[in-house]
């Protein structure tokens, strides 16, 4: 068989050129499935920092005290007895609103005279965490209690 000169090496070439396409194409695929992972990871910890957070609120909802404050703050509570021990929530001490009224009267309560009564208003914030995915979710919760009374009248 005879070769010219312009051809030799030719196919070398050929074959480095599509080892190099082969190797870009198989990168791409690389990057693309590892950033599919990072997107689920970061969905899981996300979901569970919410699931936290929910946790927070639904124990301040059931242990709230409008006489003891104090009493329903919490600091990296883990949920459950058994849940993820890298799942926590925080509740900070709940505070009188900084904006709007404090209390907000409750029609139908009212019993005559000068008499009202209303729905004392309080301002959470939980924040429900987890560590292993290093995910963050506050929720800021708006509380009332109540009856309360609201006159200005002493007894």
């Amino acid at each position: 068989m005879r070769h010219n000169r312009e051809q030799r090496g030719f196919a070398l070439v050929a074959a480095l050129m599509a080892n190099l396409i082969l190797l870009a194409v198989g990168i791409v695929a690389l990057n693309l499935s590892t950033g599919d992972i990072r997107v689920s990871m970061r969905s899981v910890g996300d979901k569970k920092a919410v699931n936290a957070a929910e946790a927070g609120l639904h124990w301040l909802t059931v242990n709230f005290d409008p006489a003891n404050l104090a009493a329903v703050t919490v600091t990296n509570q883990q949920i459950g007895g058994n849940g993820d021990p890298n799942t926590q929530y925080t509740i900070e001490q709940p505070t009188e609103p900084t904006t709007g009224p404090a209390q907000i009267p409750l029609p139908g309560f009212s019993i005559g005279g000068s008499q009202t009564w209303g729905q004392a208003r309080y301002d959470a914030r939980i924040t429900g965490r987890n560590t292993a995915y290093n995910a963050t979710m506050t929720i800021e919760a708006g509380l009332g209690h109540g009856p309360v009374e609201m006159g200005t009248m002493s007894r």
